[in-house]
């Protein structure tokens, strides 16, 4: 503790830590609390891996200087591809806890946090003289702003508002906001075209759809998954029982009985155990081969990506109704968007 408030001590009389000799403006973060930051940010830690792969698309990786230690797993294997430069950044902490000797030694402005971090964290960063902002990609009460599963009066509004606002967050604070616009404006401009293809389908013929997560977690209501799999025709057996993010039993995966089931790109093993495990093999996805590895692009998180937004939803509706998106390329759609907002050649599969 000594070390910490010896540091913290220098890098005071630095003016590393407190920028309140600086040019600063006030940002308004997801949990509503005003927050000060410096005129210009290029040096940011960021605790939440959602706001990291925002960044990226934003094209400001370059104002990293701390990331999450667990970025790989929350991210996938693949992401390190992308963006080989996030094996230099420091890694210092996660979604609930931060090393803050660590911390100091970066000297960061800001620190992104996500919604639900501990209260004590963020006053802890914030007794340090840094800016804390927190993300939720929500836009919702006050009531619902910290939880990890939200109860929302409206699901959709309240995670299509909460990802603009996120985005243009994020965007602000690193004064890119014109990438911000160009990223918003792709993702729901090209999220309408899977709504027009389906328009014509019945609630009572869409197909059973499990998204399948390790150890029989899945996702239910309140989460954008469920979103997701709504605006590709699905419907998610575990919406009007789950909410949120849990796990069940494989006697309800039974007794749902889902005709498809989705995994993530960065679960592959999961794949692996549905196709061996004997208790699966009773269930239609499975004895009809219709279990999918999702694209790494598709991020069925219950948080909204933009790319799963934009791309995702309509690689899932391609793969539950074939025939309307006969005409579909997604290879093409994928190494567009990557060049564009990842400035790099989608080299994935999982047509």
């Amino acid at each position: 503790m000594r070390k910490i408030f010896s540091t913290l001590s220098v890098c005071f009389a630095l003016g590393l830590v407190s920028f309140s000799s600086l040019a600063s403006r006030q940002v308004t973060d997801q949990l509503g609390r005003q927050v000060t930051i410096p005129d210009h940010v290029d040096r940011v830690v960021v605790l939440q891996h959602q706001t990291l792969n925002l960044l990226v698309q934003l094209d400001a990786t370059n104002t990293m200087v701390g990331i999450l230690g667990n970025w790989k797993q929350q991210l996938g294997d693949n992401y390190q591809r992308l963006v080989p430069q996030l094996t230099t950044i420091p890694a210092l902490g996660d979604l609930t806890h931060v090393d803050l000797e660590k911390l100091v030694a970066l000297h960061p402005q800001v620190v992104f946090v996500t919604n639900y971090a501990p209260t004590e964290m963020i006053n802890q960063i914030e007794k340090l003289g840094i800016a804390v902002v927190a993300i939720s990609l929500r836009a919702d009460d006050k009531q619902q702003q910290m939880q990890l599963n939200p109860q929302l009066q409206d699901e959709e509004a309240a995670y299509n508002q909460g990802l603009k606002d996120g985005i243009r967050l994020i965007g602000t604070v690193v004064n890119h906001q014109q990438q911000a616009e160009a990223l918003i404006k792709a993702t729901f401009s090209q999220r309408q075209e899977v709504s027009d293809r389906l328009k014509d389908i019945a609630p009572k013929d869409r197909i059973r759809v499990y998204m399948a997560n390790p150890d029989l977690t899945t996702y239910g209501s309140g989460k954008y998954t469920g979103l997701m799999m709504n605006h590709a025709g699905a419907l998610n057996v575990a919406a009007s029982t789950v909410k949120g993010y849990k796990q069940v039993s494989m006697e309800q995966i039974l007794a749902w009985n889902p005709q498809v089931i989705f995994v993530q790109d960065r679960y592959p093993q999961v794949i692996k155990e549905i196709n061996t495990q004997p208790a699966w093999q009773a269930v239609d996805a499975v004895k009809n081969h219709r279990v999918y590895l999702m694209p790494e692009y598709a991020k069925a998180w219950g948080y909204p990506m933009p790319e799963a937004m934009a791309l995702g939803e309509l690689w899932m509706a391609k793969k539950l109704y074939p025939q309307k998106f006969s005409d579909i390329d997604m290879q093409q759609r994928a190494d567009s968007w990557y060049q564009r907002f990842y400035r790099t050649h989608y080299t994935g599969g999982n047509e």
